[in-house]
């Protein structure tokens, strides 16, 4: 443990807290000694724990250190410490949370924010004064780096942190990150003032803040690469307690299938409302997030008035409303996204409840933490199923969390997008000089082992096109005077600020009532399939689409019964590798013959029984009859058996496998394995999956048997398979205007003028056929592939699959019927064909039909 210094900041901030009766723990002492002593690390701990003080009192700390007479009265001290969060939500608390402590001690210090919702005016307000403390979004971070003069601005800073860094390690806008601070960095170094001075860190101190994640030493270092320091990790030696509790159906569907279960439970969860202070109801998608916000209403007319909905598409000034309203408990329930899984400590959540699994621990502890949100106080977290199968992923879920067992965030490497945008943004601002700007690049994770010849290319692209667009003068934006490389033209200036961001999505459409008042946004693709008079709903509100009208939706209130739920793009989370793992232990584990439980109809009385010599979770134990039936028709694989059922039906031939690896691995493997059936047979098939296995559809018998079952799923000329059983060009295309966006290839628009997506798409299709016939070797061509394989199709993790499947027993198995593993992907198939009312119907007679015959 490190020797604490008894300094007067140290002296002054445990005096501040004694008097509120806090005493700090230890790992919060040890990180505030590590920024006084300008290290830089990384802290650990659980959520609700105290990790914003943890960085933000060192930082005050180190502050009154050095100036002990005048830390009270010292003013307009310039910027010491720049607070990096990845949710414009977390904002506001953070800030919030920092001015009290400010005020209590005293200090003159300025708290300001800067993202996409701060103002012209606010924004001026900073430039001319800058805060000591600036909380920001890493793509406004960037922004920051466009701009004339951002040297200065970073002279004074002495901290830089990073919150919740797990949640950016592993994306693009971590890439971002690692960017800025190398620039950062840069700036206060010595090598930026002479090129011939070795490069040596300034007293400069970077922090991660981190949670929930597996592969922590690697995060550490990705983060504090550009300081080219080992850094260190400060733990918090704290064990928050977490209680996990089921939410049953009074009766186990023994044909399950997913989304339509969690709405009939509604009602269940009313007395957890009724009974808590604060509960944050989380749902995995916002169109499941406004289906459930109008049901809740609907099963608890009471709760009209004290119910919001929050998620990202919802106008920022409601959102802002709410999480006002939930800071100050005036709120008994919120039913949200993503949108907050995160944030700062003592928020009076008292109850949280997880409607359909998170698939993913870290997720999910994430979301527990946030109630209880204090030291002592105990998490707990209500799981509620969308399908009766689900269970076995609450089962799998405490037993991870009971080993924390937690996935780790790869990084990313060689992100060519993000790298060329990067060099635009600077080129907005001061200019760069490229031998400079190569070094410091080379010091982050991310493009520490690029070449170069690769930069060499990416500088000639962004100057005059690259060898594919040099004839088009679009695409020479910057200008190379004197070595200096610098944009000049105000119009691809603005045009490249208005664009910085790795985030891309379909084009959003501003939503607004007729008379006034903003809604929030959608995506284009789904309003533009409504006709005006169709009904939707939004932000909790039915409207009525009256008319588009450039890239606006006006509409009006509605009162019809029969409202289309809003879809956005990336709606279903793939099943985590490390959840994946648990989830195949748990299954083996229903495998074993045990006496039954009997199912009562009060769900409080169901968690408390159990049978004398069942030991199993009680999720397990109830869905006994759903294990006993799949046990009696096909087979329940143990956690070193992969199932393969064959079963005839009217709609042909089908082959069902359950690798239990997430539905993007199962979709890579399902075309892997029709494409080897059809070099033994020329055979068709359809392919459908979800996170428990796929299914293989043909009209014909499938050759799959003993004599040939090993070789199929052998990780032999495993990428040659690959890129011929799928079309790996068209996917690579769709990818490519990702890419194309972040890196400057396609400009969406200025507010309000924004391209249509199909008119995007065209665009980048048709750019990518450019490079592949006159460029096929640049960079962001092969980025393309690169990310189909390694994100898309997970081909690392297929490949690990398949090495498993070659060290364990297949069973084949030939049903006579549909199973309960199979059916479930059997509704999944029958999805794009069917509306959600004539799906529900259809399912429910092959329900009926399939139980007449149990």
């Amino acid at each position: 443990m490190i020797k604490l210094e008894k300094t007067d900041g140290f002296r002054i901030v445990k005096d501040w807290l004694a008097a509120k009766e806090f005493k700090p723990f230890a790992y919060q002492q040890e990180a505030w000694q590590r920024i006084i002593n300008a290290e830089s690390g990384l802290v650990n701990a659980p959520t609700g724990t105290g990790k914003t003080f943890s960085v933000f009192l060192g930082a005050v700390i180190r502050f009154i250190n050095d100036n002990p007479a005048t830390f009270q009265s010292k003013a307009k001290n310039g910027l010491q410490l720049i607070w990096v969060t990845p949710l414009r939500a977390l904002a506001k608390d953070i800030g919030r949370a920092m001015e009290e402590v400010i005020n209590e001690l005293g200090l003159q210090w300025k708290v300001g924010i800067r993202n996409g919702d701060t103002s012209t005016a606010e924004r001026a307000k900073q430039k001319r004064q800058m805060p000591e403390v600036l909380i920001i979004t890493p793509e406004s971070l960037h922004l920051l780096l466009a701009q004339k003069d951002y040297p200065a601005v970073f002279q004074s800073l002495k901290t830089i942190a990073v919150d919740e860094w797990h949640e950016l390690i592993g994306s693009k806008r971590g890439v971002q990150v690692e960017l800025a601070l190398s620039r950062i960095v840069g700036v206060r170094s010595s090598a930026n003032q002479a090129s011939n001075i070795e490069f040596q860190p300034s007293n400069l101190s970077i922090w991660g803040i981190s949670a929930t994640i597996g592969n922590l030493d690697e995060a550490k270092d990705v983060l504090l690469s550009p300081l080219k320091t080992k850094g260190v990790i400060v733990r918090a030696q704290l064990q928050k307690q977490i209680e996990i509790e089921s939410v049953f159906p009074d009766e186990i569907e023994k044909y399950p299938w997913a989304g339509h279960l969690g709405i009939k439970l509604a009602e269940k969860i009313i007395p957890v409302i009724d009974n808590s202070r604060t509960t944050l109801i989380f749902i995995n998608t916002r169109g499941m997030s406004e289906l459930w916000y109008q049901t809740l209403l609907n099963v608890a007319p009471h709760l009209a008035g004290a119910i919001a909905l929050h998620h990202g598409s919802i106008d920022m000034a409601l959102r802002t409303w709410i999480e006002e309203a939930l800071h100050e408990g005036r709120l008994k329930a919120v039913v949200c996204t993503a949108s907050l899984d995160l944030g700062v400590d003592f928020r009076p959540v008292e109850t949280v409840v997880q409607v359909g699994s998170p698939k993913g621990v870290a997720r999910f502890l994430q979301r527990a933490g946030r109630s209880g949100h204090s030291p002592d106080a105990v998490s707990k977290i209500y799981f509620l199923p969308t399908h009766s199968l689900e269970l076995v992923e609450a089962a799998a879920l405490k037993k991870a969390v009971s080993r924390q067992f937690i996935e780790s965030r790869e990084p990313l490497l060689l992100c060519y997008d993000v790298l060329v945008q990067y060099l635009g943004t600077l080129a907005c601002g001061e200019g760069f000089y490229p031998g400079q700007i190569f070094e410091e690049v080379k010091r982050t994770n991310c493009f520490s082992e690029l070449t170069e010849d690769e930069w060499d290319e990416m500088l000639y692209f962004i100057a005059s096109g690259g060898n594919a667009l040099q004839q088009y003068d679009e695409y020479k934006k910057v200008e190379v005077l004197n070595g200096l490389y610098k944009i000049t033209s105000r119009r691809i200036a603005l045009r490249h600020r208005l664009h910085i961001g790795t985030i891309v999505s379909d084009n959003m459409m501003k939503v607004k009532f007729m008379g006034g008042g903003y809604v929030g946004v959608i995506e284009e693709s789904f309003i533009t399939r409504l006709e005006p008079g169709d009904a939707f709903t939004l932000a909790g509100r039915t409207l009525e689409l009256v008319t588009i009208k450039e890239m606006t939706a006006f509409v009006k209130k509605s009162s019809k019964k029969n409202a289309k739920i809003p879809s956005w793009m990336g709606g279903r989370l793939p099943l985590s590798a490390s959840l994946g793992k648990v989830l195949r232990e748990t299954v083996s584990e229903a495998s074993l013959d045990r006496p039954s439980l009997t199912v009562s109809r009060k769900t409080k009385e169901l968690n408390q029984s159990s049978t004398a010599n069942d030991q199993r979770p009680i999720e397990l134990q109830v869905l006994r009859p759903l294990f006993a039936l799949q046990k009696t028709l096909s087979h329940v694989p143990g956690e070193k058996e992969l199932l393969i059922e064959q079963i005839e039906t009217r709609d042909g031939f089908h082959l069902f496998v359950y690798p239990f690896e997430g539905r993007l691995v199962h979709e890579a493997m399902g075309a892997l394995l029709a494409y080897r059936i059809g070099r033994l047979l020329p055979i068709t098939f359809s392919i459908a999956m979800n996170d428990y296995g796929f299914e293989l559809l043909s009209d014909q018998p499938i050759p799959v048997d003993d004599s040939n079952v090993y070789e199929l799923f052998s990780p032999d000329n495993l990428m040659e398979d690959i890129q011929r059983s799928v079309n790996s060009t068209e996917m690579a295309k769709r990818k490519f205007r990702d890419i194309a966006v972040i890196g400057g290839l396609i400009f969406q628009g200025f507010p309000g003028e924004y391209k249509k997506a199909r008119h995007l798409q065209a665009s980048a299709g048709l750019l990518f056929n450019v490079f592949n016939e006159y460029d096929p070797d640049n960079v962001l061509i092969r980025q393309a592939y690169a990310e189909v394989f390694s994100q898309q199709m997970e081909e690392l993790r297929l490949r690990d699959m398949l090495q498993r499947v070659q060290k364990s027993k297949i069973i084949l198995t030939y049903p006579e019927r549909l199973t309960p593993f199979c059916f479930p992907i059997k509704v999944d198939s029958m999805r794009e064909n069917l509306t959600s009312e004539k799906l529900a119907d259809r399912v429910r007679r092959m329900q009926e039909q399939l139980n007449n015959l149990s």
